[in-house]
């Protein structure tokens, strides 16, 4: 019932902690599958083995026990070769971060997504026109495979996101139009912990988004309304304001990848590691950080039919968006979520007696922790049992090669560094 570990390469705890973490979630290893299926069926092994995804899609597999293998112990030198042969230079005898590597491999997808042909050769529109001309039987021009037409946002990884960035002027309170940015995990930086209260997830979260004053920025409505009121066309100067800034998530991915920053810098300059336990919980409700439609402008849409747009209000707090019932119910990694282990592996729908149900409800999957400083340390991975056999709440522990059983409790008492969540 346990899953197999990974041969340390030199200092490769860093690789190992983030793969076992990567195979704990099933739809990122469902991506890879259908990213691959066009290699599988037209490439030699060779060819295929030459890809990022479909290297690190079988080593996932073989450490969620998708894979048959007699080993207890696999060998994951195979992806940092691959990485390699991208232009990564990873050395696996010095210290790495295993966040960072989680962007090389993030990127690295979608470079190779990128290049994929995606435009079909203009002598080949024709043939492709017609219907009822087979797939199979379409001769092609341009002497090249036909590249199968698929929808390009449909094969974005599964831990895509998008931020949106708000900024309204505080004199004229006009609205800057919003900006998207896209992002692969959120960076949370840990806030300053208060005597005798206990620092929770939501505590980071709520920091990452709240509003910030810019100074001395643009403001074309306020330079617009100053001109109006000057006659004969006069010029006048650009008129600067303070704005609000505030961050919210556009579009939330299926799979939620936290960084809590542990790094920190002394007054002289020398880097320290935040050691501070943040309280974090099975479940994770993140509609209240969610960027919404203004009230005024789509009042016929529901939440799910909404493309996702902040109410408009700067500086407003972000518990006043939570579903009417639910502040006291879901405070994500506060001591009150203890109340969820009650009903292990299924999303505590009791928990919503008044109100409608969360639309952005996400489970835990896994969990990375480092031990040690900023310049020494090791990675371990707390994950899920994999497979439809395992109990709903089994736990594993895994360092490299070591592998045993743990509770739920014991997971939640980690030091976290990253955590993996998934939506349900």
């Amino acid at each position: 019932g346990l899953v197999p570990g990974l041969l340390n390469l030199g200092n490769t705890c860093f690789l190992n902690s983030l793969l076992q973490g990567l195979a704990s979630c099933p739809s990122f290893i469902r991506w890879l599958e259908e990213f691959t299926a066009q290699y599988r069926t037209e490439q030699s092994k060779a060819q295929q083995h030459q890809h990022l995804s479909v290297t690190l899609l079988q080593l996932l597999r073989a450490l969620s026990c998708q894979e048959g293998t007699e080993d207890d112990v696999l060998d994951a030198s195979c992806l940092l070769e691959v990485l390699r042969m991208n232009r990564w230079q990873i050395s696996s005898f010095e210290e790495q971060d295993a966040h960072e590597l989680f962007h090389v491999l993030t990127s690295s997808l979608e470079d190779e997504r990128e290049r994929r042909p995606r435009v079909t050769h203009l002598f080949d529109v024709h043939s492709l026109e017609q219907p009822e001309t087979p797939q199979k039987q379409i001769s092609c021009r341009a002497r090249g495979s036909l590249p199968p037409v698929s929808n390009h946002w449909k094969s974005q990884h599964p831990f895509h996101g998008r931020l949106t960035s708000n900024m309204v002027c505080k004199h004229c309170e006009h609205q800057s139009p919003v900006r998207f940015d896209t992002f692969d995990s959120l960076s949370l930086s840990i806030p300053a912990a208060v005597w005798g209260r206990p620092l929770t997830l939501d505590h980071c979260l709520h920091h990452f988004i709240s509003s910030e004053a810019v100074k001395d920025v643009v403001c074309d409505n306020c330079t617009k309304i100053q001109a109006e009121g000057i006659l004969n066309g006069q010029s006048i100067e650009n008129q600067r304001t303070t704005f609000v800034k505030q961050l919210k998530l556009g579009k939330l991915p299926q799979c939620l990848c936290i960084h809590l920053q542990r790094l920190s810098w002394s007054s002289q300059g020398t880097a320290l590691k935040r050691h501070e336990h943040v309280q974090f919980s099975e479940f994770l409700v993140m509609d209240i950080y969610k960027y919404r439609v203004p009230v005024h402008k789509a009042s016929h849409r529901t939440p799910e039919e909404s493309p996702g747009a902040k109410d408009g209000t700067a500086g407003k707090p972000p518990e006043a968006e939570q579903p009417p019932g639910t502040k006291l119910l879901f405070m994500n990694g506060a001591s009150s979520s203890s109340s969820f282990l009650m009903s292990p592996g299924t999303f505590p729908l009791a928990a919503f007696p008044e109100c409608r149900p969360p639309l952005y409800p996400y489970r835990l999957m896994a969990v990375v922790v480092h031990h040690g400083d900023m310049h020494s340390g090791h990675f371990v991975t707390y994950r899920r049992v994999p497979g439809p056999r395992a109990g709903p709440g089994q736990w594993l522990w895994v360092s490299d090669d070591s592998v045993r059983r743990a509770s739920l409790q014991e997971v939640l008492a980690a030091s976290a560094y990253l955590l993996f969540y998934e939506r349900v």
